[in-house]
């Protein structure tokens, strides 16, 4: 495996641990929009990050490689700007964009297990 696919794999093994914090923390530290906030930016990197760790291994296309590139920047995206939403005080601007990356990354991995 080259290191790509590692690096996206070993990207969606963190945020999948970041996730298991995140979600405690939702749970036991916050209340409210804060709380639900988090909660769905842990869901997202949850699912997102398991996706990644295992798909990676398999990023022998340049299209799906496209797809894997595309659903780690979206998770990150998509997340963390929930994330600054509440613990920075930031706007939520970047998560369309990183739910757009989402869906055209699921979508180019769709199409290349199509194509192969």
């Amino acid at each position: 495996m080259n290191r790509l696919p590692r690096a996206l794999a070993a990207f969606g093994a963190l945020a999948c641990g970041l996730s298991v914090a995140l979600g405690a923390y939702a749970t036991h530290g916050l209340d409210g929009d804060g709380a639900r906030r988090v909660g769905l930016a842990a869901l997202f990197a949850f699912g997102h990050g398991l996706a990644l760790l295992l798909l990676a291994p398999a990023a022998g296309t340049r299209l799906r490689t496209a797809g894997l590139c595309g659903l780690a920047a979206g998770t990150l995206l998509f997340s963390g700007s929930l994330l600054a939403a509440v613990f920075l005080s930031a706007p939520t601007a970047l998560a369309p964009t990183g739910g757009v990356l989402l869906m055209a990354g699921w979508l180019a991995i769709a199409a290349d297990a199509l194509r192969g």
